[in-house]
């Protein structure tokens, strides 16, 4: 069974083990070898981050014809309607794809959040919301692309869950060592 880790990776941090102009990356909090992101993170992104040594394994985790699910919040701006819900599930037109179906809903702000450092842009005429996303792909900046595209910019995005994994009980900056899953992963 090969080792995995999951990282909850904090915002502006880089999602390799080398730095660039003395940026925080992988390095600055996982002090193991020979393990690779399986999947990224945009610097701007915060959360669940699953690292392998195993290639097939990494392979597995981070192509989208698995239908591995990734579960994110997005923290929007304005009150999404429902037809813009219903929008972001039907798949969307991005210039250079169509997102495939994707499930997402309306929730309260996740219990036991820490707060994002620096802190989000609050503007006082502009209410937020927080919506659960569950995609089963995962390009360049796809939730943030969806979510401005009905109208609701996104303000911070949380990576909560790839497959079964979860950020549960991983501040951000923590990682633990678990096991592959079955056949998901």
């Amino acid at each position: 069974m090969a080792t995995v880790f999951l990282f909850n990776k904090p915002y502006g941090v880089l999602c390799q083990f080398t730095s660039s102009a003395g940026r925080r990356c992988l390095k600055d909090y996982i002090p193991v070898q020979g393990v690779y992101p399986a999947g990224r993170l945009d610097t701007d992104s915060e959360g669940l981050l699953v690292l392998t040594g195993d290639g097939a394994l990494q392979a597995r985790i981070a192509e989208p014809r698995r239908k591995l699910a990734k579960t994110y919040w997005a923290q929007v701006e304005g009150l999404p309607a429902a037809e813009a819900l219903q929008a972001l599930c039907g798949g969307l037109d991005l210039g250079d794809f169509v997102s495939r179906r994707c499930k997402a809903r309306s929730i309260d702000e996740p219990l036991g959040l820490w707060p994002r450092d620096p802190p989000i842009r609050v503007r006082r005429n502009i209410p937020t919301a927080w919506l659960e996303l569950e995609l089963e792909e995962g390009k360049n900046r796809q939730v943030r692309r969806m979510t401005a595209k009905i109208g609701h910019p996104t303000v911070r995005l949380i990576r909560w869950a790839v497959g079964a994994w979860t950020l549960d009980g991983l501040a951000p900056g923590e990682w633990r060592e678990t096991e592959a899953l079955g056949k998901g992963a």
